[in-house]
Formats: structure tokens, sequence, C-alpha cells
């Protein structure tokens, strides 16, 4: 065992080119990964990528407000990344974020961050079972409601977008961790939004104008009774 380290070591010191250094600690980790006990788990194999290379999803319904997001900046400047970004890999080449897409904006923004990371970020993989849109989607929005973070206008999108992709009501209330009573409310926040949303509104209600033949008028007699 000690001479493997040693080895290793040798090997690493060697490589002078930043990128090859990068990959080859990338496939030392994933050969590790392959023959681990905790194979199963994508914590168990954290990849370093350069950060042109990840690209966010379009589905996405949790936000950060601002002060949360300076927040969180400052969080990665001063304590490191503790938590790497979950992706997928496309068919490109590049990784779509599943989950950290802020975690994300920061290693590609922050100027004090890029330099320390030299322009890459750490990323893990879902499952291989979990890379259909759907199950991707539905992946994204069970690590927002862990964290309690999710809108719900883009929550019914999604619902609507799951249940146009044939997936069942108990389905998506399994795999996105709701009720079907909270399935059934998100498709219907949808449904009036697109029934309404050709239609023009006035500024204000239109004020009709009424006489005493046609209003009952209420008398303080009428109260009292």
């Amino acid at each position: 065992m000690n001479q493997l380290v040693k080895e290793l070591e040798s090997y690493l010191s060697d490589i002078t080119d930043e990128a090859q250094k990068v990959e080859s600690i990338n496939k030392i980790r994933e050969v590790i990964h392959q023959h681990s006990p905790f194979k199963d788990e994508p914590i168990d194999f954290v990849k370093w990528v350069p950060t042109d290379n990840v690209h966010a999803n379009d589905y996405n319904p949790n936000s950060v407000a601002p002060p949360e997001m300076a927040l969180l900046e400052h969080s990665i400047e001063h304590d490191g990344y503790t938590q790497p970004v979950v992706t997928w890999p496309d068919s490109d080449g590049s990784y779509e974020v599943v989950d950290g897409f802020h975690r994300t904006t920061v290693a590609k923004t922050s100027e004090m961050v890029k330099g320390r990371l030299h322009g890459y970020m750490p990323l893990v993989a879902i499952k291989n079972v979990n890379t259909g849109r759907n199950d991707r989607i539905a992946s994204t929005i069970r690590h927002n409601r862990a964290r309690g973070k999710h809108k719900v206008s883009s929550m019914s999108d999604i619902v609507v977008e799951l249940k146009k992709r044939n997936w069942s009501d108990s389905r998506i209330s399994k795999e996105l961790g709701m009720d079907e009573d909270e399935v059934l409310r998100l498709c219907q926040v949808s449904g009036l939004a697109d029934m309404f949303s050709n239609e023009e509104f006035s500024e204000a209600w239109d004020v009709g104008v009424f006489d005493n033949e046609t209003l009952d008028v209420i008398t303080e007699d009428d109260i009292k009774q």
C-alpha cells in the first residue's frame, strides 16, 4: 500500500500541465469509485469539471433572494465548496444541473472563486436510472422540497408537464413528495392561468348605477331585525 501511494504521488507530481493533472485525478477517483463499496452513492465520486461545461436546466422552480445569494457567495469564498453540484452528463459532453444552480452561478461569476478553483467546479452525477427528463425534473424537485424551497407557479407548470408526459397523479405525488390533493391544486393553478391567458382586464371594476326600483335598500330597521 505504501509503495502504491508513493508511486501515485510521484506520478502526480511529475504532471506540470494543470488540465492534464485534473484529468488524471478524476480518472484515479473514478477507478477507486468503481471498486468502492459505496459505488452506488453519487457522492462517492466527486469530479472536477470546467465551469464552461456546466449549464442550467430549464425547469428549476427554486429561487434565492439577492441577500441570500450574496451570503452563498460569501460562504463559498470563506468556507469553500462543502457540497458538490448535482448534475447529469449530456450527450454532447456537457453537464446539466439537477441541483445546485446557485452554487454553479457563484463558480461562474465570482472572480475570486473562479481564480481559486482554476475555472473548475465540483460535480456528482445522478444515478443512470434517473437521466430521463421526467426523472431529472423529479430529482430537482425532491432536492428543493427537502430544503423547503420552491415556487408554486413554477411547480404547477412542472406538474402539468409531467401529466402531459403520462405520469399519473399517484406517481407525481410519490416522486415529488406531495399528497394527491396538492397535485390537483397545482394542476388547477396552471389550468386557471391558461384559461385567462388571452383575456384583457381593466384597471378597476366597472361601477354600475342602480336606483331604488332595481335595488333592495337595507335600512337600519332591517339590520335591527
